[in-house]
């Protein structure tokens, strides 16, 4: 899909492109006439959870990631809602409220935006942020030696993968829920407050498929430590059963030829750490001289953070390596 967009579009056609089709990056940025990067994002997917307002407020925390992850701040944006026909008002409303609810959160308005008749549901945000250009976070500027910082725990896929399928253990999907809802606005004001090298968020690709994005980009290796990333409750458990989410096993073949795994790795295991996630943290590669600047900045603004792994010279490529215990 991309290859013939980027054929359309080649870089350098229009030099005020900071990041385009040509980058594997979270938002397109432009470079404004007032020196700004002015940030665009859209992003929308189908209920993840029951509840109608919850299934609301989490799309529009999950669109609005994106600018975040560019180091940018969001100024307005715009409803994406394809709805059936005969679902219930009261439904179609309560599912705009909890965007809307997120929005204000965010200190932004939902301006407008478009709306069509579908037989699944699906809701997002277009989302128009504002950036210093000198500032951004791409993916790609990772340097050998740098440390490599989560700041939410992983697991929304399989757990919400289970709720599904009632398979979900009490309090489970609450926590999930909770940790979907919380903002990467406060990680990405730490990473730019620290001048991290590079960053993205972790949602569709999971852990593993956003990490080789951030390695390929930068042109390093990461080696990840297993035993140091945070999961959710029940995350564990779900992944052991081999309760995983459609997409984890495309994920996991896609990345798995770039992967080196300890054989401590046990496969459930290497397929967790591909599933996809929803509203996931940001991923940070950062120099470890600014440790104390990100430690100062993330208490600032409340962010809890876990240091997960390091990168590596690329050697003849990019690759990951994911150490067991």
């Amino acid at each position: 899909m991309l290859e013939p967009l980027r054929r359309l579009f080649p870089a350098g056609e229009h030099p005020r492109v900071l990041s385009g089709l040509a980058d594997p990056d979270d938002a397109a940025a432009w470079l404004g006439d007032d020196g700004s990067a002015y940030v665009l994002t859209v992003d929308y997917f189908l209920p993840v959870v029951d509840d109608a307002e919850t299934y609301g407020r989490i799309a529009a925390v999950n669109a609005m990631s994106d600018v975040w992850a560019m180091g940018a701040e969001p100024l307005l944006a715009l409803n994406l809602a394809a709805l059936p026909a005969d679902m219930p008002p009261e439904i179609k409303q309560a599912i705009l409220r909890g965007g809307a609810s997120e929005a204000r959160k965010a200190g932004i308005p939902i301006a407008g935006g478009h709306s069509l008749e579908t037989k699944e549901p699906a809701y997002g945000l277009v989302v128009f942020g504002r950036a210093d250009p000198g500032r951004l976070l791409r993916k790609r500027g990772a340097r050998p030696g740098d440390l490599l910082l989560l700041t939410k725990p992983l697991g929304t896929g399989v757990i919400t993968t289970a709720a599904k399928r009632g398979q979900n253990r009490p309090g489970d999907l609450e926590a999930a829920v909770e940790s979907m809802l919380v903002h990467n606005a406060g990680a990405s004001r730490a990473a730019r407050t620290a001048g991290a090298h590079a960053a993205t968020d972790v949602t569709g690709f999971g852990l593993l498929g956003h990490l080789w994005e951030m390695a390929q980009a930068s042109d390093v290796g990461f080696e990840l430590e297993a035993e140091a990333v945070p999961w959710l409750p029940g995350a564990e458990a779900y992944g052991a059963e081999w309760v995983f989410p459609g997409g984890a096993h495309k994920s996991f073949d896609y990345v798995r030829p770039h992967v080196r795994f300890d054989a401590a790795v046990e496969e459930w295991r290497q397929v967790l750490l591909t599933a996809p996630e929803t509203s996931g943290g940001l991923l940070v590669a950062l120099d470890p001289a600014d440790l104390g600047r990100w430690q100062e900045a993330a208490a600032s603004q409340g962010v809890r953070w876990w240091r997960i792994g390091r990168a590596l010279p690329a050697e003849a490529e990019p690759f990951l390596a994911v150490r067991g215990a």
